[in-house]
């Protein structure tokens, strides 16, 4: 006894670190809806009967019993009946008796359980949850503009209504907590290259945002489909300020690009005119016609073509 004592008191005792056993959703019992409401009619009819009945007998004993009789089983039938649910296409009822949970109609249709039971319903349709435009920092410090939606459903009933106070308000909550924390990870452009950034690497932050809003709402048995950032922005009062930076970096990728490009024309031009002969350049000589070539090349405007009809070195 001793031993057997010892050993239901460890089961029963939790440590601090141990997280609770949560609450899993599981099927509730119940049956076709149909047969029970015919029986719960065929009572009620059976009762009014006996009523009817007893009310026209002369014996006042017999009559007395007769209408006793009848209203016990109209109370009964009626009693029984208000065991009866319908589950619309998308819906689901979690049943509690007495303050239990017994389980999870998911069965559409008319179904009848215990009428002692409570039973709350629960929408287990797809919803989308936008959040307002929230303005954050991001990890370099920027102030920025940020909104997402995300599409989501109770997944896990059980835990929906005994997890969480409201989980509508949870997940809504939880989504804009995530949004933020993700915000504040990574900057809205990235200045190292390789690095991710909210702008350049929509697809991949997506997708954490997605893995810790999981995480997030899973308490409260709710599994997010998808999520997407709808808003992304400097705020106003740096706007113009990192415009004029994007422009100067585009400025700067597209002149490397033009001088790269210049460089290697020049090479050719030089490497086509030293194989077929055309003409020998002195070191002088081909030092002048590269800058001449760089700047045509690489200039904003158009060249204005000088005819030498001199010689070469006049």
């Amino acid at each position: 006894m001793t031993t057997a004592s010892a050993t239901d008191s460890g089961a029963n005792d939790v440590s601090p670190g141990a997280s609770p056993t949560r609450i899993r959703e599981f099927a509730a019992h119940s049956i076709g809806g149909g047969p029970a409401l015919l029986l719960g009619l065929a009572g009620l009819a059976a009762g009014t009967g006996l009523i009817v009945v007893g009310s026209m007998t002369g014996v006042d004993a017999l009559k007395v019993a007769l209408i006793a009789t009848g209203v016990l089983l109209d109370l009964a039938a009626v009693f029984a009946m208000s065991g009866l649910n319908t589950v619309a296409p998308g819906q689901a009822r979690v049943v509690q008796l007495f303050g239990r949970y017994r389980g999870t109609v998911r069965t559409e249709g008319l179904r009848w359980v215990n009428p002692l039971t409570s039973r709350e319903r629960v929408s287990t349709r797809v919803r989308n949850h936008e959040t307002n435009v929230l303005k954050v920092n991001d990890a370099y410090g920027n102030p920025i503009e940020l909104a997402a939606v995300v599409v989501w459903r109770v997944e896990d009933t059980a835990r929906a209504v005994f997890e969480v106070e409201d989980f509508t308000e949870f997940v809504e909550t939880q989504t804009e907590t995530a949004v933020r924390h993700i915000a504040i990870e990574y900057p809205y452009d990235a200045h190292d290259e390789g690095g991710l950034s909210l702008r350049g690497n929509a697809e991949e932050i997506t997708r954490k945002l997605a893995a810790e809003l999981s995480t997030r709402v899973e308490a409260a048995g709710v599994h997010i489909i998808e999520s997407r950032f709808t808003h992304l922005a400097y705020a106003p009062e740096i706007a113009s300020a990192m415009l004029q930076r994007q422009q100067a970096g585009a400025v700067v990728a597209a002149r490397k690009q033009i001088v790269e490009g210049a460089v290697g024309m020049v090479e050719l031009a030089l490497t086509r005119l030293a194989e077929e002969e055309i003409v020998d350049l002195d070191p002088e000589r081909k030092a002048s016609m590269v800058s001449n070539l760089m700047v045509v090349l690489c200039g904003d405007r158009a060249a204005q073509p000088v005819l030498n009809t001199g010689t070469l070195y006049q």
